[in-house]
């Protein structure tokens, strides 16, 4: 049965080895900011922070830098930029967001451009955009695993009293959370969890891996820990599984033309929300978890 389902060399193959290990490593630390991401209402500053992150890996590109680092420093740059100009209320948050991801955005074409005209290096543009797990360096694993503990650690650290200012702001400056500081190390974090999506969807896509199983869990596990478990395990078996069917799709007919990892990830991704929005709760059932979700909040202050 097992041929019928991992093709030859599967096993034995080390593209395919580092893929799963980092894959596996940037699927947990984009499920547990994630969950936090969908409950501070930040999904559009992580969509946002994915197009920086274009930027950063075809800047990267331009000058032979790898894309990561790319990723990495626009991403951090967008970030504190964001927090510097913004305020902690949502309306605030976006105009922000909108204004950097417009500038960014503008050299991102600008980039993908030079480097199209001045290189010769083909398929440049569709990794930065779409991913290219398979073809991962090893020299890059450390430095991706060192900047997913980083930011788990970070989220740890400051579980806490994220998960209060998610919910109230207010209350959390009112018991002495230095809110803005937090945020700020918060967005930092996210930047770093979009950064290592990009490397293994492409930046373009990198927010499905970061909000699609974080949105998928919260509406299936009550809380943020049983949240962020669930997530992870969604977003882990997406990746493994959108691992396979990329390296099965070079048998497929015509043999040879495989399809890229990013789509079968997206798509799993997108599927397993949509079965769960299936089941919608009833009001009653909403208004309880919110007011379960707000006490829960000011008791872990």
């Amino acid at each position: 049965m097992l041929r019928y389902i991992f093709e030859p060399g599967f096993f034995g193959s080390g593209p395919v080895h580092t893929a799963l290990a980092v894959g596996t490593v940037v699927a947990i630390t984009s499920a547990v900011v994630g969950v936090f991401t969908v409950m501070r209402g930040q999904s559009f500053a992580g969509h946002s922070l994915a197009d920086i992150a274009t930027t950063g890996g075809s800047g990267a590109f331009l000058i032979g830098v790898n894309q990561f680092w790319g990723y990495l420093a626009f991403g951090a740059g967008a970030a504190a930029f964001m927090e510097m100009i913004g305020i902690q209320r949502r309306r605030g948050r976006d105009v922000a967001t909108g204004v950097v991801l417009g500038a960014a955005l503008g050299l991102a074409a600008l980039f993908l451009y030079l480097g199209t005209e001045y290189s010769t290096t083909t398929g440049a543009s569709f990794s930065i955009l779409f991913g290219s797990i398979f073809v991962l360096t090893p020299s890059t694993v450390p430095a991706l695993i060192v900047s997913a503990l980083l930011a788990l650690g970070t989220v740890a650290a400051l579980a806490r009293v994220l998960l209060l200012s998610s919910l109230s702001p207010d209350i959390a400056a009112a018991r002495g959370v230095p809110v803005r500081a937090v945020g700020a190390a918060f967005l930092m974090a996210l930047a770093v969890s979009v950064a290592l999506a990009a490397m293994i969807i492409g930046a373009v896509l990198s927010t499905a891996l970061l909000i699609g199983p974080a949105a998928t869990a919260l509406r299936i596990a009550k809380g943020p820990v049983r949240a962020a478990a669930v997530a992870a395990g969604i977003g882990v078996a997406a990746t493994w599984l959108g691992i396979l069917l990329a390296y099965d799709s070079y048998y497929w007919p015509p043999a040879g033309r495989g399809w890229p990892v990013s789509f079968f990830v997206v798509t799993l991704i997108v599927g397993g929300y949509l079965v769960t929005y299936l089941r919608r709760p009833d009001r009653g059932e909403l208004a309880r978890e919110e007011s379960q979700d707000r006490e829960h909040a000011c008791s872990v202050a």
